[in-house]
């Protein structure tokens, strides 16, 4: 058990920081509150310290990228086939790369990451802690979304195989979303009669979770156009969808607030590589948030090295994000985007004991990670 008392508590959750004791017990939050017993706990005194949540990325390739070598290292893009549903994120994530360690020592104890954006459907994405040496035991939830991408990525690589147009993007994710909705037809209508099943085809079975509910689309859309095209396919097949990036969505804020599906903007501590890029802009998420939408932000990494999360989120609030709703847009927000809010993304009792220990406000350069706790252990510098 651990107690850290009278430090100021920053939980996502109320807008105004308040101190406090907090009781760890079993790797989770046991109590909030004053004047805790000890009960035979280490105690640390948290006087002068700031206490925040994990933070949380939604979107990353964390673990997937070869760090320090190049891509042959690289498993976040299958360059052979455009249309991918069944790779799985697990597969090749890399838990041991010195990325993943300045990660955590920077706070952010939990990546949604998975394939990059160079297929029409790229595999599902995972969330894990940024602690562990073995995938299987940092994971926090496999099987988070489907990636799917729009925009000149899938044009650029598959330009001279497949993929020339954004018109010819949209007609693949639909073709595998019909053929995946006639394949579940069948396989539904044969019951439990084998002879009456589909042959098995590893890429429809990979879609049926999209099109029963359980898992989102992730969709990879920079431009406006592209963020029009990504919600319409999903309401003509009825499927749940997260939009990533919306680098141009502070000019279609009206529409984004209305449609009220999760945000995850970024990255934008970079310059304009391609053209969809052009009005790239730390407002975008202060003006998306100020009108309610559900907003994250997101390095991408490794466009932007992981551990600068907080920083990007301190960039938004210089651009005029409200404090509180960037606070939100690394910790409870990216949690909720990734269907994990019942385990990570606040201070609260009963969630996991992810928390970082301050001197001051995580925005600012200045400031000093002191420790870092996942699962209620410490991370040993």
């Amino acid at each position: 058990m651990l107690l850290i008392r009278s430090v100021t508590v920053f939980d996502a959750i109320h807008e105004d920081p308040f101190v406090a004791d907090i009781l760890i017990k079993n790797g989770k939050f046991e109590d909030i509150g004053d004047n805790l017993p000890p009960d035979g706990a280490q105690v640390i005194d948290g006087t002068g310290l700031y206490a925040f949540p994990g933070f949380i990325d939604a979107h990353s390739h964390l673990g997937m990228d070869g760090y320090g070598i190049g891509y042959e290292g690289a498993d976040y893009n299958e360059m052979n086939d455009i249309v991918s549903p069944q790779l799985r994120a697990i597969d090749g994530f890399k838990p041991m790369q010195p990325s993943t360690r300045a990660a955590v020592l920077a706070g952010v104890t939990t990546v949604v990451t998975g394939p990059g954006s160079a297929n029409v459907l790229g595999g599902t994405f995972i969330a894990v802690k940024t602690v562990g040496r073995r995938a299987d035991d940092m994971l926090l939830r496999d099987n988070v979304a489907m990636k799917c991408a729009f925009g000149e990525n899938p044009k650029r690589v598959y330009r001279d195989k497949a993929d020339s147009s954004r018109m010819t993007t949209a007609s693949k994710l639909r073709e595998a979303l019909f053929k995946a909705r006639e394949y579940m037809t069948k396989l539904e209508a044969a019951g439990d009669d084998a002879s009456k099943k589909p042959g098995f085809d590893m890429k429809m079975e990979a879609l049926l979770p999209v099109l029963r509910g359980e898992m989102p689309l992730k969709a990879h859309a920079h431009a406006t156009e592209d963020i029009f095209t990504a919600l319409r396919i999903a309401r003509e097949f009825d499927v749940k969808i997260t939009l990533e990036h919306v680098t141009e969505g502070h000019l279609i804020v009206e529409e984004l607030a209305q449609e009220k599906v999760p945000l995850a903007i970024g990255p934008t501590l970079s310059h304009a590589s391609k053209f969809e890029l052009r009005n790239i802009t730390f407002e975008t998420p202060g003006i998306l948030a100020k009108a309610g939408c559900d907003v994250s932000i997101i390095t991408d990494a490794p466009v932007i090295p992981q551990e600068y999360l907080p920083l990007c989120a301190g960039l938004a609030v210089k651009s005029g994000m409200d404090r509180f709703d960037a606070l939100k847009a690394i910790t409870i927000n990216p949690a909720r985007h990734a269907g994990i809010d019942d385990r990570v993304g606040s201070i609260e009792v009963g969630k996991d004991a992810d928390l970082v220990l301050t001197n001051g406000c995580p925005f600012e350069v200045a400031t000093v990670v002191k420790a870092v706790y996942v699962n209620g252990k410490k991370v040993e510098a």
